[in-house]
């Protein structure tokens, strides 16, 4: 058609060089450049009158299209359209006027680059250079081309239209190319990118061919290779992948047709070249690299479930890869690593967890020779992709607390892979992945199951001191994770790790001291633990061959253990002649050292002498301790001992204690701590006597001395308690410090009182007079036989409760401040003394110690506190006395006090708020609301939230405070009841909270229900709703809180076997434990009280209401939603609660019970229901009528639900027991029985048969001789359901309901029990793991004691053997389940790329058309016209349908409904490849004249009168398909234009097609009838 509309313009204009002209004028078009570009081509085809066309042309070239090149419309640059036609155009002018004019413009073009018009021109005048004559310009023009790529910025045309036309070029340009492509510097993953745009641009040229053998072979660098690697696993965008796979896909077929052999640089004895070629091995190359790319292609689907029945394809290619002869590598091990790190970076991450699994897998079936990119790629994209938690899931299927299955896999992996590495080569793979392990952050899960697989490997010498280093940054990252119990246990599996692998010989003792300080004592190494013991076995058996230690002498028996302690012990008592004395602390972390290395020591030593005396380990714990207690010792009596020495020896003093106690079942027969605790004794008269000189002679001054105070009383306190534990006696020597520390404390407090500007000296004296004050009290409440006989208030109790409350110690001023400072105008000192920074510290220790003793105050005076305040004009004990004033106090010093600091004060409200409640009430809601703001503020703040939150759940929820609200029912009746609400919302935010108010509210009321006082337990009713909601309570958790909570019980499952479990308390913050304490204290609560009773009845009405609501909740109800959770617990806590219904009570809720038995609900629930039914009618026959009521509904009106009813009757023998005279029932069940074996519904009839087999053989067992009469149609009706058989599953199901665990083994009676309710039916029901509660964890629950009396708490069958299983459920395992027992399918999914591989360019700026051509792409003459129909999704699937056909074009009538997101789902981006004309609904009658008059038949989709049929009709080529409204059709007048109405033959019954399918159907013919026509032989 170009042609001839070329040749026309010629023939009409005689002149050519004035056509040129012509079209050179006006405006500059699209239309007028195609048209000039068109006579162009056709004047350099025809080549006559060169010398005048060649002036022409090169006046067209520099006067017109190298403006309009560079020429911008309305500031806007030319389209692109106008650039593609100038630039044709301009090549014919080049090849027309001869090189030069190529040159000129090549050479202004370069001076003009990365401008895309300069890119335009060079991509037209590149292929008229001459190779000989423009050598330089073409190496120059080469080179700024692939430099211009590889930048990454360069416009689109350098790909698209440069690198192509640069490929054209002679052999000059393409090794000039290929040079500045080998010398760039190898890329970052950035780069990849764009070296592939060039490799794929100059394929053809840079890989030879039969005709072609030139110096250039792409296949023979190695550095194109591993370009293609990295785009075929790293690169993140589909179209580099894809360049990369043409590459690939390319060299193979070359490498095929040459039939020559080759390899990419010298043949290495090590390991395989990059690629290579054999014609001997053709075959088995040919269908390696089929499969590799096979397998490269499906992984971009991204699709499970197409990708796993490829992986076998995978093991073939290991298969393949290795040499059977001599087990060396034929293809390089790192094509098969790509294959995994594409998995890897894939954004579906089961994809990324079956790539991991497979690769894991690998060493079991197969034993792979070593390669150093093997250990690269391990400890690089593997460890990558092991850092993402979700891989470490369980299985479908697997119980919870089970190993993951990932974890086990890593484990074993790790094992035999280090096993099969050369000894040269192990040490440095497991060190560079252990430092791979400390280069990131990780989160808890992935570096917990790390560490465990780093400890299962065999004991080897694989470590020195940079690999003990590696493990210790390793330590440090497990720190920052939060779950405690994961964070100790990769602690204790790092330990394990440095004693299997650290070789000994090449360490110190120091640095292995060093790293077991890295761990934390309170997490994972502890005395008495397995660990512990394992660790001492350890040094024991390696402690000579330690590498000599810094702190050891020279000769050999300095290096052992107890040689080293001994050293370490005395370094550390001598205080240092270099070091300066300071008035700070020394840091604890060398007395933590010293502490462990001591205790180590000890125990090493006790597993010598296992058999041999025990005294011997006493005396080498007092050989360590000799410098210590001989310092002790004299502390008492050297008034000039060195500062830094006493604080580091009650460091270590201090450490000893609190670490020396074992952990564990063995804590009470401990020599060792025995032993430890008599030495310590033996100096405690001079270390007791050293702290009461140091804290009453005024020898701490300055700030610092605060801190050294609390080491003091720590000390102290450790004193007492030891002194308590061996007989507190009158004159001890602790006892005897106690009163005169207590007398100077308030002799210095009171002198303070006095001093108008006291020093600094005299505030800190002050300071740690108060906080002795309140460590004595602390250590009175601690142990009450240091408490003076006689019940009178002291001098000391007087004395403090007259202190002010509040008071804020002045800042005192230094001796040199007051000598030589000048105060500003303002009053204000203009430099701080270095002596008092921390000041606001210091405050605020004396402020919590002054509330501490006022607490101590009002629990011990707790009788003297008056319910108001008199006029008294003296009071006795005035803070006691006058409790709205301390009360008021108390809110005052909570805005100033940081959040660690407030304890004391919630303490002090606790004992306040019930005297005053009754007469102040607007003061004590105001304490409630201070308190719940600051508790709220301190919920991200772990360290202070949970003591605050325990301490302010006591104070708030106080029983006396209780019970006088709710007596009152006033204000703060609900303000009480506002904060329980407001703390159980916070609890499914942070797990936990609700844990401690509901065991605190549950033990105060076990303590009142046991209490003598009547109605001391009645106020319970009052707050039911938190009972209530403790027993629904439980949050969905997401998948990665599930995932913790799955790993956390793993852990606990291990036991001893991991020393984090002993170590660590459980805190019991998990969810189920709030159900646990809540069914715990209703079982203990008594029936025969009347209090009890109406609280346990009160609370079933409220379940009973809560499981109706949330049948009416609108919110999506499934299996294992809230919703269903929630019913599930009301019903199982209805079930613990049915002992306490009497008939009256019942009388009022069985309605609602039978009511609930019609509801829809999970199968869980139904069996819940049919049980309590089934012991309400068992204890209660009187309820039998209204049972059989719920038989007489209609069967529309109650559907399936009567199901539930039917298994209640299959369990008639129970319903019977109790009554007497039983033929009156059972003929009733038969009859009921056999009326619903008739419905129409099939699982009814299910139901109804299994009902009456039960009760017919009831009858027989009972010799029920009336029913004689129905027995032959029981009996016939029992046989035909046991030989049923036809369509469907009738018979499998009829086996199943029978053999379902509620109909077999169930007993309502002797399963009655909290493991059948909490355990056994929701694991048999199918709900979610999460809602199993097994019997260890009410046992585990401590808080509530347990109902001693109870008999009820085991299963009396066999039902907890039972697997699960529903019987209305499919067969488990489907085919999709047999994938993996697959060795290798013989075909698989592909998703097709339909155009040609080497059309690789995707530009969105080419036309249609053009993009279509580019792409090889078939365009059919179809136009499908889609103006009428509404819906984006249809057109979003038409759109989709035509591109995938190649319609022309798709006319709809808006083009706003591209950006439609219900469009663009439907269309997954077809748009962006098929040509959409806008053509509104007014418009179509022009539209389609229009194309009537192009030739086009016009063809409607519709059913009329003379509709042809689509089977009959034959499509011309021009074809135009109208659709219709999805509702109205094509309109009447639009009828009338159509040439032919084609209509789709039907079988059904149905009237109409959906219209997207209706086209589909259609499009599919037109295209099917194409095809033919183009297979059929020309005439």
């Amino acid at each position: 058609m170009e042609r001839v509309l070329a040749d026309a313009l010629l023939t009409q204009s005689p002149e050519p060089c004035a056509l040129l002209g012509a079209l050179c004028g006006g405006e500059a078009s699209a239309e007028r450049t195609e048209t000039l570009r068109l006579v162009l081509q056709r004047l350099e085809e025809r080549g006559a009158g060169a010398a005048v066309l060649a002036k022409a042309a090169h006046e067209v070239a520099k006067g017109h299209l190298v403006p309009l090149l560079h020429a911008s419309q309305g500031g806007r640059p030319a389209s692109p359209r106008v650039l593609r036609a100038a630039s044709a155009a301009l090549r014919s002018c080049a090849r027309l006027a001869g090189p030069e004019l190529a040159v000129t413009l090549a050479e202004e073009a370069l001076r003009e680059l990365p401008d895309a018009p300069a890119v335009e021109l060079l991509a037209a005048v590149a292929p008229c250079l001459r190779a000989p004559e423009d050598a330089p310009l073409l190496r120059r023009l080469a080179r700024a081309s692939v430099e211009l790529a590889l930048a990454g910025d360069a416009p689109p045309a350098v790909g698209t239209r440069l690198l192509p036309a640069l490929a054209q070029s002679a052999e000059p340009a393409l090794r000039a190319a290929w040079d500045a492509l080998s010398s760039a510097r190898p890329g970052s993953e950035g780069s990849t990118g764009p070296e592939l745009l060039v490799l794929s641009a100059l394929t053809e040229k840079l890989l030879p061919n039969r005709e072609r053998h030139g110096n250039l072979d792409a296949r023979l660098c190695g550095r194109f290779w591993r370009t293609v690697q990295a785009g075929l696993g790293r690169a993140q965008d589909a179209l580099t992948r894809k360049r990369a796979r043409y590459l690939l896909q390319r060299a193979v077929q070359v490498s095929a047709e040459l039939e020559v052999d080759c390899s990419c640089g010298p043949q290495d004895t090590k390991g395989p070249s990059l690629f290579w070629w054999s014609e001997k091995k053709r075959d088995e190359l040919l269908k390696f690299w089929e499969n590799y790319i096979l397998i490269m292609e499906i992984l971009e689907g991204n699709q499970i479930h197409v990708i796993k029945p490829v992986l076998p394809k995978l093991n073939s290619l290991f298969e393949y890869a290795v040499s059977e002869e001599n087990g060396c590598w034929c293809f390089h091990p790192s094509w098969h690593m790509c294959v995994y790190t594409r998995m890897f970076e894939g954004e579906n991450k089961i994809l990324a967890k079956e790539g991991v699994i497979h690769f894991l897998e690998l060493y079991e079936v197969k034993s792979l020779p070593y390669s150093p990119e093997l250990s690269e790629f391990i400890t690089g994209p593997l460890m990558d992709a092991l850092s993402e938690s979700s891989l470490y899931s369980r299985s479908p299927g697997q119980p919870l607390g089970s190993d993951s299955p990932l974890g086990l896999k890593l484990q074993k992996f790790l094992v035999t892979y280090t096993s099969l590495l050369p000894e040269e080569t192990k040490s440095h793979f497991l060190l560079k992945f252990i430092q791979r392990m400390a280069d990131r952050h990780w989160c808890a899960v992935p570096v917990l199951f790390l560490s465990r697989a780093l400890a299962s490997i065999p004991s080897c010498k694989a470590l020195g001191g940079e690999g003990l280093l590696a493990l210790r940054d390793v330590l440090q990252c497990t720190m920052i994770t939060h779950q405690v119990l994961l964070r100790g246990a990769a602690q204790c599996y790092l330990l394990q790790t440095v004693m299997r692998l650290v070789d000994v010989e090449k360490v110190s003792l120091s640095d292995a001291s060093a790293f077991l300080m890295s761990l934390r004592q309170e997490e994972s190494l502890g005395r008495g633990t397995m660990l512990w013991t394992e660790l001492c076995d350890w040094l024991h058996v390696n402690e000579r061959y330690f590498k000599q230690s810094s702190i050891g002498g020279s000769d050999g028996c300095e290096a052992s253990l107890n040689a080293y302690v001994k050293n370490l012990v005395q370094e550390f008592v001598k205080s240092p002649g270099w070091e300066k004395e300071s008035s700070f602390m020394p840091d604890w972390l060398e007395a933590r050292l010293t502490a462990l290395m001591v205790l180590l020591a000890v125990d090493v030593e006790g597993v010598k002498t296992k058999f041999r005396e025990k005294q011997r380990t006493q005396n080498v714990l007092r050989i360590f301790l000799d410098p210590l207690l001989d310092t002790l010792g004299k502390l008492g009596t050297n008034a000039y001992m060195p500062l830094l020495r006493t604080d580091r020896c009650l460091q270590l003093l201090v450490t000893l204690l609190h670490s020396c106690v074992p952990r564990g079942s063995g804590a009470q027969d401990d020599e060792v701590s025995t032993a430890l605790q008599a030495s310590i004794m033996s100096v405690a008269e001079s270390v007791s006597q050293f702290v009461l000189r140091r804290l009453t002679m005024n020898e701490l001054q300055g700030v610092a001395d605060v801190d050294r105070c609390q080491l003091y009383l720590t000390v102290l306190a450790e004193l007492v308690s030891l002194q308590v534990q061996q007989g507190w006696k009158a004159g001890n020597p602790i006892g005897r410090v106690i009163s005169p520390l207590k007398n100077a404390c308030i002799r210095h407090l009171q002198e303070a009182e006095g001093r108008q500007e006291p020093t600094l000296s005299h505030q800190v004296q002050r300071v740690v007079s108060m906080a002795t004050l309140a460590a004595l009290c602390e250590a009175v409440d601690q142990h009450p036989v240091l408490q003076p006989d006689s019940p009178n208030a002291e001098p000391v109790d007087r004395f403090l409760s007259a202190l002010p409350l509040n008071h804020m110690l002045q800042k005192p001023r230094s001796e040199e401040q007051s000598i030589g400072v000048c105060p500003l105008e303002n009053g204000s000192v203009f430099e701080e003394s270095s002596s008092s920074k921390g000041w606001g510290k210091v405050v605020t220790q004396y402020l919590h110690d002054q509330w501490v003793c006022l607490s101590f105050l009002l629990r011990k005076h707790h009788c003297l506190i008056p319910a108001m305040e008199s006029d008294v004009l003296e009071y006795f004990l005035p803070a006691v006395e006058m409790p709205i004033q301390t009360l008021q106090s108390a809110l005052d010093v909570l805005t100033i006090l940081p959040a660690g600091r407030i304890l004391p004060v919630f303490r002090c409200m606790e004992v306040l708020v019930p005297k005053l409640l009754t007469s102040e009430e607007t003061l004590c809601i105001e304490s409630f609301d201070v308190a719940w703001k600051i508790i709220s503020s301190l919920s991200n703040t772990q360290l202070t939230f949970w003591p605050n939150l325990k301490a302010f759940v006591h104070f708030v929820f106080d029983h006396e405070i209780l019970t006088i609200a709710a007596k009152l029912k006033s204000q703060a009746y609900f303000k009480i009841k506002e904060i329980m609400c407001k703390m159980i919302e916070m609890s499914f935010i942070k797990t936990g909270v609700f844990n401690i108010l509901i065991c605190h509210c549950c033990q105060s009321w076990l303590a009142a229900a046991s209490s003598v006082s009547q109605g001391s337990f009645s106020t319970a009713k009052d707050y039911s709703e938190l009972v209530l909601e403790a027993c629904v309570f439980g949050a969905v958790f997401r998948r990665d809180q599930r995932l913790i909570q799955d790993v956390q019980t793993f852990i606990e499952n291990l036991g001893q076997g991991c020393a984090a479990n002993i170590i660590i308390e459980n805190t019991k913050r998990d969810d189920y434990y709030v159900r646990i304490c809540a069914i715990k204290f209703l079982c203990l609560l008594d029936v025969s009280d009347v209090s009890h009773k109406v609280f346990l009845e009160d609370l079933a009405i409220k379940l009973l209401d809560k499981d109706e609501s949330a049948s009416r909740s609108r919110t999506r109800y499934h299996e294992n939603s809230l919703q269903h959770r929630v019913k599930n617990r009301a019903w199982q806590t209805l079930l613990v609660l049915f002992p306490a219904f009497d008939q009256n009570f019942l009388h009022g809720i069985i309605d609602k019970v039978f009511h609930a038995g019609f509801t829809n609900n999970q199968a869980s629930i139904k069996y819940f229901i049919e049980w309590l039914i089934i012991l309400i009618l068992h204890k209660f026959p009187e309820f039998l009528p209204k049972f059989w009521e719920c038989f007489s509904y209609s069967e529309e009106r109650i559907k399936t639900s009567i199901c539930t009813f039917l298994s209640v009757l299959s369990h008639l023998d129970i319903i019977v027991q109790n009554i007497p005279e039983k033929k009156l029932v059972l003929k009733q069940a038969l009859t009921v029985a056999l009326q619903w074996c008739l419905s129409h519904n099939f699982s009814v009839r299910l139901y109804a048969l299994v009902a009456l087999k039960k009760a017919w053989h009831l009858c027989k067992a009972l010799q029920f001789e009336e029913c004689g009469a129905w027995a032959t149609v029981i009996e016939c009706s029992l046989s035909q359901a046991e030989s049923m058989h036809g369509a469907g599953n009738a018979r499998k199901n009829w086996q199943r309901i029978q053999d379902h665990f509620f109909f077999s083994t169930f007993h309502p009676l002797k399963d009655y029990c909290l493991e059948t309710i909490f355990y056994t039916l929701p694991r048999l029901s199918g709900v979610t793991e999460e809602e199993w509660i097994t019997l260890d964890k009410f046992a585990n629950f401590t808080d509530i004691p347990s109902n001693i009396g109870s008999q009820w708490y085991l299963s009396g069958t066999a039902l907890d053997e039972l697997s699960p299983g529903d019987w209305s459920q499919q067969d488990q395992g489907s085919a999709l389940g047999d994938t993996d027992s697959q060795t290798e399918w013989a075909d698989v999914q592909k998703k097709i790329i339909p155009w040609g591989q080497s059309a690789l360019e995707s530009d969105l700026e080419l036309a249609f058309p053009d993009r279509a051509a580019k792409l090889g792409k078939s365009i059919s003459r179809l136009i499908v016209v889609a103006s009428l129909i509404d819906k984006p999704t249809n057109l979003g699937g038409l759109c989709r349908t035509c591109e995938v056909f190649g319609a022309a074009v798709l006319v709809v009538g808006s083009l706003q409904c591209v950006s439609d997101r219900q469009f663009q789902h439907l269309s997954v981006s077809a748009e962006q490849w098929l040509p959409l004309v806008e053509v509104r609904p007014s418009q179509l009658m022009d539209y389609l004249q229009q194309k009537k008059a192009e030739g086009y038949t016009v063809i409607g989709v519709e059913q009329t009168a003379q509709s042809s049929d689509l089977a009959q009709y034959r499509f011309p080529e021009k074809s135009l398909l109208l659709l219709g409204n999805e509702r109205e059709g094509i309109p009447a007048n639009l009828i009338q234009q159509l040439d032919v109405c084609v209509e789709i033959p039907q079988q059904g019954i149905i009237r109409s097609l959906n219209v997207h399918v209706s086209g589909a159907l259609l499009i599919w013919e037109y295209t099917r009838q194409q095809l033919l026509r183009c297979a059929e032989p020309p005439s």
